[in-house]
């Protein structure tokens, strides 16, 4: 029968990569729970998402969240195994967005996050996404990491901030601009 625990890190501290032990507090220990997270949400964000290109391309977003929380995972070793973030990845989120914009109405005002099952899901993953590149961003000062994965990540909420509109869009229903 597989364990599910190990108790190893009941007195607050973690292991990497490496075998280097690190508070749960640290902030290369926030970045990966943040890139966690946000996968999960991704997760939940595919199972609310009926549009077949957009599943397509959140899977492939889970795997490589996947690699990039394996990245900082070993950023005390430098041995990335497969583990990787390409430019290409970052020009195909890129080409996803204008693809998708190209099928919208310009944005000219500020929108609330919301809508649809499906848009208000991708939401929550760009909101995360933000915050896991904030804690990228202050683990960066403090450990050795790819510029890739800051780009892949601001370039992740772009990308996910335009599926929701463009869900929303997709489906008719109308955005919400806030007030002040």
């Amino acid at each position: 029968m597989t364990t599910y625990y190990t108790g190893k890190g009941d007195k607050g501290s973690t292991s990497i990569m490496g075998g280097a032990s690190l508070s749960k507090g640290d902030i290369l220990i926030e970045a990966i729970g943040d890139v966690d997270e946000l996968n999960s949400a991704i997760g939940v964000a595919l199972f609310y998402t009926r549009d077949d290109e957009l599943r397509v391309e959140l899977k492939s977003i889970q795997n490589e969240l996947f690699s990039i929380g394996a990245l900082l995972s070993s950023v005390e070793t430098k041995e990335f195994g497969k583990a990787k973030v390409e430019k290409k990845q970052i020009e195909r989120l890129e080409k996803s967005i204008q693809k998708m914009g190209g099928m919208m109405p310009e944005l000219t005002k500020f929108v609330l996050p919301a809508g649809s099952e499906e848009s208000s899901h991708l939401h929550l993953a760009r909101s995360i996404a933000r915050r896991a590149e904030r804690h990228v961003a202050s683990a960066s000062q403090k450990y050795t990491i790819e510029p890739d994965v800051l780009a892949y990540l601001n370039r992740l909420s772009s990308f996910l901030f335009a599926a929701a509109l463009y869900l929303n869009h997709k489906n008719g229903v109308s955005e919400n601009n806030p007030v002040y």
